[in-house]
């Protein structure tokens, strides 16, 4: 009697993990918690926190909230919702509202009008997207100090990530609008 009792349990524990099969996710929850740690300060001031979080369960909270709920509306809808995000940002002409998501941003108007910017990873290009889906790139990254920006002409400039580039793309900027 007690091997069928041990034999039902196992078979049902393995029926229990066949929806999990190769359904990791990204955990992105807990990755948050991590990356949020490693900026808080010094490689002292994060050890700490990192140790006050194992012993408060911070880390086994999110990390079950992951496995239990966020990654399989992950696997089942294609997107994580921890992922997105939606912040506003209030000017002299309104409230702006970003949304990102995993390939760029979507910009909300105070009018209503979205703007889309999304990062082609393939050719690392930041690009505007209109709402029929065509791109319009406008900066592309090229090494770590400069990046390739659209002139008002249409074509493109090397740009030293630097003040001094900054402020002589600008000017640059400034001076062909006003001829255009």
């Amino acid at each position: 009697m007690k091997k069928n009792s041990i034999l039902v349990a196992s078979v049902i524990a393995l029926a229990g993990m066949l929806p999990l099969q190769s359904c990791i996710g990204s955990f992105a929850l807990t990755n948050k918690v991590l990356s949020w740690n490693n900026q808080v300060g010094s490689k002292f001031v994060n050890e700490l926190v990192f140790f006050a979080f194992w012993v408060l369960p911070v880390y086994e909270v999110t990390s079950v909230a992951d496995l239990l709920v966020l990654n399989s509306i992950e696997f089942w809808s294609g997107n994580n919702p921890v992922e997105a995000s939606v912040k506003t940002v209030d000017t002299d002409q309104g409230r702006y509202f970003i949304a990102s998501d995993q390939s760029g941003y979507t910009i909300t108007t105070p009018t209503g009008e979205e703007v889309r910017l999304e990062f082609e990873d393939d050719t690392d290009t930041w690009a505007v997207v209109t709402p029929e889906g065509e791109a319009f790139p406008f900066m592309t990254m090229v090494d770590d100090s400069h990046v390739k920006m659209i002139t008002p002409e249409g074509d493109f400039r090397m740009v030293e990530l630097s003040e001094q580039g900054l402020q002589a793309y600008q000017e640059t900027a400034v001076a062909l609008h006003k001829i255009c």
